[in-house]
């Protein structure tokens, strides 16, 4: 990718910060990683001077002006007020604007309109509802296997939904991330007594199981499913690859892999009885009595398994955290007393730890600019891309710590700078110097994912139910009106309009999400039972707001229902003109002109 750029951008991207950075693929001596940058302790940076000081509205906005100004280029304008308000609503809520909204925050020109707004999203209930989506995607969360036969129930999780409510619920009342990240990996540790929080150990409880348990091999890639995942999505480390051998290219050596493995090995996935009261005659539990947690075990150290066999055994090796990401290159030995979960939680989230603010900070810029400023959000090893402005991320990252590790904060940091509040047109010669926007010289455009695209039709169509909690639904179900999070999500089979749509394999961690462009999304837009209906609902909502209006007033709604914006002249006249010649079977002109609003590109991107 690098190779793609100009010398004036890679010029200017070498001069974004003074921390020391390794190229992606040339890796550090393992007796010394203190030389690659994501092994240094974050610190803060002074802003840079810049001349548009006018431009500088957070402190973000200096570290990514300094550079395209070195290099000669121009940031985008600002987008109006209309284009900010919708993409400020879909990044902090899933959600459109509605005309109301849209209409009052036009009109309100006093200073701190824009702030004012910012705190009523970050205030929404719906706020936890688009964000949690995030931290299921990296927790692999599901409610069955993927390897369930016939009728089997025993691995299917009815009560999932717990955990999924808990984040959201988590999320909505901000609770700091360090203590986010403990909650779900030793709550019961920590207030053993309040049973309604074991929910949050769904993170562990809830991950795959593999066929036949029993074998000592397939604990063993259960433990590493464990390591994978808590390594890459809290730590943004590859340090399951340290199963058979030391790591190539980090300093993790299979010791530390094992480390903490034992942790997992000296803990079991438990289905916990929903009603503490409730003692089944025969011992078990049915699934629906349960919520699926894990519970402690016999604390265990594990020996290596040379070369991952779990028959060939090395040294036994003591549980804890990963030496190089601890002080002086020490991590002292979790205690005897349990399995050492709320030491390895305590250990990921210190401030002392370089890598947990950094990753966490990273995921959230990319949720809010469409990239991430570490190009591979789960590998900050020395495989992984260098980071396009390491000050700023350093700088926001000890920011968010001293801010009580406050998702609102950052959240509301991003949203109020110049940086976010760009158009997405950028200057030319900025386009052509800088075709991969590095240095984020305009705002990127970025398709809605399946949650925000399906959550706006119904939005539009008047459908939505914004209720929270409860049971999953059948995404595919066209009768179903819930935000798409409470969709049911599957191992075995993801949801078809899921899947139509690019998301993420349930049964790993997802980094971010893919997106591609195939027919089967343009036929689903075309014949689905879900457009189809929400096509008619538009048209209904139309015809009853506007009353026996003319078409053009009834044009005009649907542009502010569907676009959060009013319709052009050309587009007028082109809505007339179909809606006076439309012929089709089973269909009115207003349920075609409705599915087409509703299936434009305009509706599926976000500028």
């Amino acid at each position: 990718m690098f190779r793609l750029l100009t010398p004036v951008v890679l010029i200017a991207l070498g001069a974004i910060g003074s921390l020391p950075v390794l190229k992606a693929g040339n890796p550090p001596s393992k007796g010394d990683p203190s030389h690659f940058w994501s092994f240094l302790p974050p610190v803060r940076h002074s802003p840079p001077a810049v001349k548009h000081r006018e431009r500088v509205w957070t402190g973000i906005d200096a570290f990514l002006l300094k550079p395209l100004e070195e290099a000669g280029l121009k940031p985008a304008s600002a987008a109006d007020r209309r284009t900010w308000i919708r993409r400020a609503s879909f990044d902090l809520t899933g959600l459109p604007p509605r005309p109301e909204e849209v209409a009052a925050f036009l009109a309100d020109e006093s200073p701190g309109s824009e702030e004012r707004l910012i705190g009523r999203l970050l205030a929404s209930p719906q706020f936890g509802v688009r964000w949690a989506r995030l931290w299921l995607d990296l927790s692999r969360y599901a409610e069955d296997q993927a390897h369930i036969v016939g009728n089997n129930t025993e691995l299917c999780y009815p009560n999932a939904p717990l955990y999924r409510d808990w984040v959201i619920g988590a999320i909505n009342q901000d609770l700091p991330y360090n203590e986010f990240v403990k909650r779900q990996l030793a709550t019961d540790l920590m207030e053993p007594d309040r049973r309604e929080e074991f929910v949050a150990l769904g993170f562990m409880g809830l991950g795959p199981k593999y066929y036949r348990r029993g074998d000592a091999a397939v604990m063993a890639d259960e433990w590493e499913d464990r390591v994978d995942t808590l390594c890459r999505g809290l730590l943004g480390l590859t340090v399951a690859c340290s199963r058979c051998h030391d790591h190539k290219f980090d300093p993790v050596p299979t010791a530390d892999y094992y480390s903490l493995a034992g942790v997992f090995a000296s803990t079991s996935m438990f289905n916990a009885p929903l009603d503490p009261s409730l003692k089944p005659k025969d011992g078990k539990l049915k699934p629906e009595q349960a919520i699926h947690i894990v519970r402690e075990e016999k604390p265990v150290q594990l020996a290596i398994q040379i070369r991952g066999d779990v028959a060939s055994k090395g040294e036994v090796v003591p549980r804890r955290f990963l030496r190089v990401l601890s002080p002086g290159g020490e991590a002292p030995t979790f205690t005897a007393e349990n399995s050492g979960r709320l030491d390895l939680a305590e250990a990921i989230v210190s401030r002392r730890n370089p890598l947990a603010a950094r990753v966490f900070v990273n995921r959230v810029w990319a949720v809010m600019f469409g990239r991430a400023l570490v190009g591979t959000p789960s590998n900050f090893g020395t495989l992984g891309e260098a980071p396009t402005h390491p000050a700023l991320l350093d700088d926001l990252a000890v920011r968010f710590m001293d801010n009580g590790w406050s998702l609102k904060w950052l959240v509301r940091e991003i949203a109020l700078s110049s940086s976010y509040r760009q158009s997405c047109d950028g200057d030319p010669a900025t386009h052509v110097a800088d075709p991969a926007n590095l240095l984020y010289g305009h705002m990127n455009r970025r398709r809605l994912p399946v949650e925000g695209l399906r959550d706006a039709m119904l939005s539009a169509a008047g459908s939505l139910d914004e209720t929270l909690g409860g049971p999953s639904f059948e995404a595919s179900d066209p009768v179903m009106t819930r935000r798409t999070v409470y969709a049911r999500i599957s191992r075995l089979q993801v949801d078809p309009l899921l899947s139509i749509f690019d998301f993420p394999d349930p049964n790993l961690h997802s980094e971010k999400r893919n997106e591609t462009t195939t027919p089967l999304q343009k036929l689903f837009l075309l014949n689905s039972p879900f457009m189809i209906r929400q096509a008619d609902a538009l048209a209904d909502r139309l015809a009853r707001e506007t009353g026996g209006a003319p078409d053009e007033v009834r044009i005009r709604r649907a542009y502010e229902l569907v676009y959060a914006r009013p319709v052009s002249a050309s587009e007028l006249a082109i809505g007339r003109a179909f809606l006076s010649q439309a012929t089709g079977e089973g269909k009115s002109p207003w349920q075609q002109y409705a599915q087409i609003l509703l299936s434009t590109n305009e509706m599926q991107y976000l500028d």
